[in-house]
Parts: structure tokens; C-alpha cells; sequence
């Protein structure tokens, strides 16, 4: 379920979650509001744990999954700002799990997989795996922290990743798994986490009732596959030099009219391309059929489709692919299934057919 949480709170919630007294470091000065102190928010989670505790929970309400696309704020020195790599205000995919202890190997397992998938499908193969243990400055008994890391080598040692260990590097709150994806020269960016997080619903009173009535605390989990979207794309970027499949291009489709005599029909077969969720456009025209075949390579426009009386009289498109081969002249309601479907299924048009 995806939720939607305000971009500051009163300086007494970041309090309560510890974060004023272990993260002051990476947050904004306060801001007064009528006499009140505000926060603006450099994380997502304590919001998702008032959520979790404005109703009453049984344990079979568990597990609880929320998720929020959740721009976040935190100070960093100019000098080590960098592009989309590193900035002060970003967008995370930021989840977090409520669970019975008896479902957090599970629910990690799950996370892990679903973030093989996701990395698989953008291209990014190669990645490390670290788990990160308790740092200096951290919240939480040993117990706790005992119990955490086991979970988390639990899941990965199901997985089968090999995977090294950085002591001390886990967040305040517990400890996590960080998967670094490598970039097209080598370089190593964390995106992907899994944080076991037992201390927040401890600090808010977070309770579920019990299959004997009595009360419980849920388990706590933190997930981001991207974790900052702009930093993942800054490297998808790089990796890709902007060449995307055809399933993540800004522009799919081309149409590359011969004259001006065939643009309204360009036209209508856009319009239609758009209806089923195609990145469909026409070139502008004011160039020679080749100029607009080279140009539409410059911009690395994987389908390309040059439309003249042919293709106008057979309400049809040829479809060419722009690394190689040719797709053939299909009927226009065909072409549109073809490339939807390529484009849903997030593979090549060729695999579609």
C-alpha cells in the first residue's frame, strides 16, 4: 500500500525516534512556526510508524507493507554534492515491514528477491553485498542487536550471496544489508538496503494484540531497492551512455514521414501509439529521409519507422530496430500490440512478436 507523508514534523517526533540525537548531523537547522519547532524530514520512517499506531493491530493484521516514493532532506557540505550522485533533497522508494518475529526471515527473503529482480531487469548484474553491523553511536540492547543481525545472515545465507562484513557500519537503529551496484567504469554505488530495525517501534510503543490477547511488539523493517531514485538513474545513465531498452526509452518510436504528404497520417498513428501508453512522436520534418534516420540514432531511439505511400496505403508500419534488424511491416493495430506488450512485459519488440 503506498502512502503519501507531509515534508516536515514537530521537532518532538524526531525526538522521539532518536534521529535529532544521532542524525543531527545530516539534517537542516529547525525552522519556528508559531512559537513550535519543525523538522524538515530527513527520513521517511517515523511517519510510517505513527500510521502503524493511529489504529489498534491484531497479529493477524501482519504483516503490514507500506511503501512511499518519499523525498527526503539532508545537509551535505557543498563540496561534496556531485551531480545526481550526491545531493540535498531527494526521492527514495522507501518501505517498511511490521512483522511477527516468526515472519522476518521470510519477509527479508522476499525483499532480497524482489530487489534481484528489479537490479536484473535495469541491466545491473554485478553488485556486493555487505552486511553492516553495530556502530558506535547506536540505540538498542545487544540482545537486540543480536537478534537483528542473526535475521539478516539468516536471509542471506537462504539467498546463497556471498556477502562481506562491515563492522560498525549499520545505522543507529539496527543493522542492515547494503547492495552496491557497479557502474560502467567500475565504480561501486549503494542503492539497495534492508535494515532490521527493532529500536523505533520500542521508542513509539508500538504494539500488536497477541493470539492470547496479551501485547507484542512487531518486528520493523526499512527497504529501498533504488534508495535515492536520482542517484540510481545518474549511474543507470552513465552505465547505459543514455542507449535505454526499449521498455525504458524516453522516445520508443520514431515515425520518419518521406514527405510532408504523409504527415497527417504520422499524426493520427501517434495518437493512437500514445492511446496504448507508446512513447510515439513524429520527426519534425525539414530534412531528408536520411538526415532523419541519422538524427534519430543520434538520440538513440531504439524503433524507427520511415512512412511513405506504402506503408499510408496498407494502414500499416515498417518497424525497424535501430541496434539491428527489422521487426517487418505490420498492420497498425498489430504494430501497437506488439510494442505495447513489449513495453509491459519491460523486454524488445522482437520478443513480443
Amino acid at each position: 500500500e503506498l502512502l503519501y507523508t507531509p515534508h516536515m514534523a514537530s521537532l518532538d517526533l524526531w525526538k522521539t525516534s532518536g534521529h535529532f540525537d544521532f542524525y543531527a548531523d545530516g539534517m537542516f537547522d529547525q525552522m519556528e512556526v508559531e512559537g513550535a519547532q519543525y523538522q524538515i524530514k530527513p527520513m521517511n520512517c517515523p511517519f510510517h510508524v505513527l500510521t502503524y499506531k493511529d489504529e489498534k493491530r491484531s497479529y493477524r493484521d501482519l504483516p503490514l507493507r507500506w511503501a512511499e516514493l518519499g523525498t527526503v532532506y539532508r545537509y551535505e557540505r557543498s563540496g561534496t554534492l556531485n551531480g545526481l550522485f550526491r545531493v540535498r533533497g531527494f526521492t527514495q522508494d522507501d518501505a517498511h515491514i511490521f512483522c511477527l518475529p516468526e515472519q522476518l526471515a521470510d519477509e527479508i527473503q522476499g525483499v532480497l528477491d524482489l530487489t534481484e529482480t528489479i537490479l536484473t531487469k535495469f541491466g545491473f548484474t554485478e553488485y556486493e553485498v555487505m552486511l553492516s553491523t553495530r556502530p558506535d553511536k547506536a540505540v538498542g540492547s545487544d540482545e537486540i542487536w543480536d537478534k537483528a543481525t542473526s535475521a539478516l545472515r539468516e536471509a542471506l545465507g537462504a539467498k546463497g550471496w556471498e556477502y562481506d562484513v562491515d563492522e560498525g557500519g549499520g545505522a543507529f537503529y539496527g543493522p542492515k544489508i547494503d547492495i552496491k551496484i557497479r557502474d560502467a567504469i567500475g565504480r561501486l554505488w549503494q542503492c539497495s538496503t534492508i535494515q532490521c530495525d527493532f529500536n523505533l517501534p520500542q521508542r513509539f510503543g508500538l504494539e500488536y494484540v497477541s493470539p492470547d490477547g496479551g501485547r507484542e511488539q512487531p518486528i520493523m523493517l526499512h527497504r529501498a531497492i533504488f534508495g535515492s531514485l536520482e542517484r540510481f538513474f545518474g549511474v543507470l545513465i552513465e552505465s547505459t551512455a543514455g542507449d535505454f531498452p526499449f521498455w525504458l526509452a524516453p522516445t520508443q518510436l520514431r515515425l520518419l514521414p518521406v514527405s510532408d504528404d504523409y504527415r497527417p497520417y504520422c499524426d493520427a498513428a501517434v495518437a493512437r501509439l500514445k492511446a496504448a501508453g507508446i512513447r510515439a512522436e513524429v520527426d519534425p520534418g525539414g530534412r531528408s529521409v536520411g538526415k532523419q534516420i541519422k538524427v534519430a540514432n543520434q538520440d538513440k531511439v531504439p524503433i524507427l519507422s520511415v512512412v511513405g505511400e506504402a506503408e499510408v496505403g496498407a494502414n500499416a508500419l515498417k518497424l525497424e530496430m535501430r541496434k539491428g534488424g527489422e521487426l517487418g511491416e505490420l498492420p497498425l493495430e498489430r504494430a501497437i500490440e506488439v510494442l505495447a506488450a513489449a513495453a509491459e512485459k519491460a523486454v524488445e519488440p522482437i520478443e513480443a512478436l
